[in-house]
């Protein structure tokens, strides 16, 4: 390992806050991250470092969710074994959690490559638009559906709204958050759905990612300011989740569109068609 470069350790823990921070939100944080990049001047920092960071996110997001995650797996596991009716509902929001995977996870293999190889900023202050318009829709929207009442169409539209999420300014979190909402949960079901979600897509990602990550020819060099991107990453999205769940119950969802409409003008007024 050579000599310590401080000001790229730097420049890693800021990505690690922008990842962290934006994760939970809907302000997409595969765009930020190219943002902060580009003006960093770091440019792409590859699959690898994207693996490593999506993990930290997903290590926080399971240990917020974790009993509801334990809950949801012996319930099911129970179901299965008694077909008593006090563990349907667990059982049944765990299958439209698989149900609402599948679309991204499909057009995630099929199409990943693509779309990040054809995108600049342009593109991304295009998606921010969407986003924040998106959200603009939703704003005054209150269901009344709970995790009894999801059926398998609810959870396959919520898993279209995922995939679309797949190209860089349509935020993750926000196309779940915002597809839940419409087909007619409650914010606080449209929440939990949307990170459940986010789940199994981000542990398939990590074992896709995983011969890369240890093919990476220089992880030796690397290994502190990943590590400090890593740490930084994974206790901001704890702390973000929770900030935002928060913004979610005081209905605040409106100031997410002014942020992802002002972003958007930025991009395009001072990057235009600059690739990051």
């Amino acid at each position: 390992m050579g000599d310590i470069d401080i000001i790229f350790v730097l420049k890693m823990i800021i990505i690690g806050l922008v990842q962290g921070f934006t994760e939970p939100i809907p302000v997409s944080s595969s765009g930020h991250v190219m943002i902060a990049s580009k003006i960093l001047g770091l440019g792409e920092q590859g699959f690898t470092f994207a693996i490593l960071t999506n993990t930290a996110s997903l290590l926080a997001i399971l240990y917020f969710y974790r009993e509801d995650i334990v809950r949801l797996a012996l319930n099911s596991i129970l179901f299965l074994k008694t077909r008593n009716e006090r563990y349907k509902s667990d059982f049944r929001f765990g299958c439209f959690i698989i149900i609402g995977t599948i679309p991204a996870g499909v057009l995630g293999f099929l199409l990943n490559d693509y779309i990040t190889e054809n995108v600049n900023m342009a593109t991304i202050a295009i998606m921010l638009f969407v986003t924040g318009g998106a959200l603009w829709l939703v704003r005054n929207m209150k269901g009344n559906k709970g995790e009894g009442d999801i059926t398998i169409k609810d959870a396959f539209l919520v898993g279209l709204g995922q995939a679309a999420a797949l190209t860089p300014g349509i935020s993750r979190s926000g196309a779940t958050i915002i597809s839940a909402i419409a087909v007619g949960m409650k914010q606080d079901t449209a929440l939990r759905f949307s990170f459940m979600l986010y789940i199994p897509v981000s542990i398939g990602g990590v074992i896709l990612g995983l011969t890369d990550f240890l093919d990476e020819p220089n992880k030796i060099d690397l290994a502190i300011p990943y590590l400090a991107a890593f740490i930084t990453t994974l206790f901001m999205t704890f702390f973000a989740l929770k900030w935002f769940m928060g913004i979610m119950k005081s209905g605040k969802l409106i100031y997410f569109t002014y942020y992802c409409f002002f972003v958007g003008v930025l991009l395009l007024v001072f990057f235009g068609n600059d690739r990051y």
